[in-house]
């Protein structure tokens, strides 16, 4: 009998039942298309004795041994209640459903309740490490029943990515807290691989620099304080060269990027919490203004184009890669700090109590945002103290005060010449208005209670309601 049973065959799925595999599990499988379930199993190699294929659902239940765990791999949405409704009538009572995609953690709330009436638990399960992570070591951020998870926790355990010998897989709430967190990862993200964008636009078009020269200097920089996944895949990508045009790859790669959703997600829920996440929304923003290409080339024939050259604006060649790196550094910090304040406004908006610091050492190694960077962050938390903002937590705030002056010249000396830097002027905002004693907004509380009456709070009478005198006014 198969330990675990699994559904959907493309490239998550696949990878994640070759992973289970060869940790010793033996896997049911099953695809919509039986071909595509057979030439899998063939292809596997020496896991194929692992494997067993599944023409039918029914198949599928009777290879699993008892109470059934079966993880769905398909698309997010009507696709994943279509697929489990069908399979939960092949389950019995005690049996799970693992959804193990990306998915909108609202819909996973409701999946639990709906499988609840039936005595079948759910899991909601967050991979994140793409094929790479699913084939060899992903970071797994599950939700739901604590006894559920207990029943596949090894599994998982086994299958994760390993951190100082820490598995890369926790149960960090009930319900959909999973999929929760998974969104927000992938918001920040978002804003990583913006900020990154940005700061190769400067190189690029500010600066000049050959492509060649922009891999080197994301290499030496992925030796320092910004170590990370995702800066070293872009030294990477901009050393790689085409084989057709022999013209470096980034060169002839169009220019509009795709989103799959969850970014998005992340922005919208961040706003229902009342939770700020700018660097985030300008992330997926700079997502959709690269989507109208036309539009861009044809406002440029209007406008103009931008000036773009920096000109020495950031001193010589060393000194201005330092000033870079640091612009860099504090926009990640803010957009970091940015993603735990919202998931520490989730847990106490859905009553999950998100353990941060162990999201924080799940995400270590195995997913897209996996640096040296999130070690400082697990340990910030796990210190005892309590953490406010991430921004006002040491090594953060000595970070910031060494930093922030680099992030401001980035971005002013970007502006001047027209670069478009969204997510590093975000950051930059950010912090500039949360650490603002006194802001602008007893403006706005005046202007809303002069259209709205809908009052404002006096400096000298703390607690009370108090309107002003706009009757009067002409």
């Amino acid at each position: 009998m198969a330990d675990i049973g699994l559904v959907g065959l493309g490239v998550m799925g696949a990878n994640l039942a070759l992973n289970m595999a060869e940790k010793g599990y033996s896997v049911a499988v099953h695809n919509r298309t039986t071909s595509k379930t057979d030439a899998f199993v063939a292809n596997a190699g020496s896991l194929a004795e692992k494997l067993t294929p599944c023409p039918t659902l029914t198949a599928l239940a009777e290879a699993v041994d008892p109470p059934r765990p079966v993880v769905i791999m398909v698309k997010a949405g009507d696709a994943v209640d279509q697929q489990a409704d069908v399979l939960a009538g092949h389950l019995g009572e005690g049996d799970i459903l693992i959804d193990a995609g990306n998915a909108n953690f609202h819909d996973t709330r409701r999946r639990v309740r709906v499988y609840a009436e039936r005595n079948i638990d759910f899991l909601g399960v967050g991979v994140s490490g793409g094929e790479e992570g699913a084939r060899h070591g992903p970071s797994v951020m599950a939700g739901g029943d604590p006894k559920a998870w207990a029943r596949v926790e090894a599994i998982f355990t086994d299958i994760a990515a390993k951190f100082a010998g820490e598995s890369c897989a926790a149960l960090v709430g009930p319900e959909g807290a999973g999929h929760f967190v998974k969104t927000i990862h992938n918001g920040i993200e978002y804003a990583d691989m913006q900020m990154i964008a940005e700061i190769y636009g400067i190189m690029r078009d500010g600066l000049g620099l050959p492509t060649e020269e922009m891999s080197g200097i994301f290499d030496a920089w992925n030796g320092g304080p910004l170590k990370s996944y995702l800066i070293e895949i872009t030294a990477t990508v901009l050393g790689t060269t085409d084989p057709r045009t022999g013209k470096p790859l980034v060169d002839i790669i169009l220019d509009t990027a795709g989103q799959k959703g969850t970014g998005r997600w992340s922005v919208i829920e961040a706003q229902h919490l009342g939770a700020p996440a700018t660097v985030i929304e300008a992330a997926v923003a700079a997502r959709n203004l690269s989507s109208r290409k036309a539009s861009r080339v044809a406002d440029e024939a209007l406008f103009g184009p931008a000036p773009r050259k920096l000109d020495g604006a950031l001193g010589a060649r060393e000194g201005a890669m330092t000033v870079l790196e640091e612009a860099m550094l504090a926009g990640k910090i803010a957009a970091y700090a940015q993603g735990f304040a919202v998931m520490a406004q989730a847990s106490q908006a859905f009553d999950w109590s998100l353990p941060l610091g162990t999201i924080a050492k799940i995400w270590r190694a195995g997913c897209i945002i996996r640096s040296s960077f999130l070690d400082d962050i697990a340990s910030t938390y796990d210190s005892g103290s309590a953490v406010g903002n991430l921004m006002t937590a040491e090594p953060f705030t000595g970070m910031l005060k060494a930093t922030q002056a680099s992030l401001r010249r980035v971005v002013a000396e970007a502006s001047l010449k027209g670069i478009p830097v969204p997510a590093l002027s975000s950051a930059l905002a950010y912090f500039d208005f949360a650490r603002t004693a006194r802001s602008t907004a007893d403006l706005t509380q005046a202007q809303r209670d002069f259209f709205g009456a809908h009052g404002f709070e006096r400096i000298d009478e703390p607690g009370k309601e108090a309107h002003g005198p706009w009757s009067n006014a002409t």
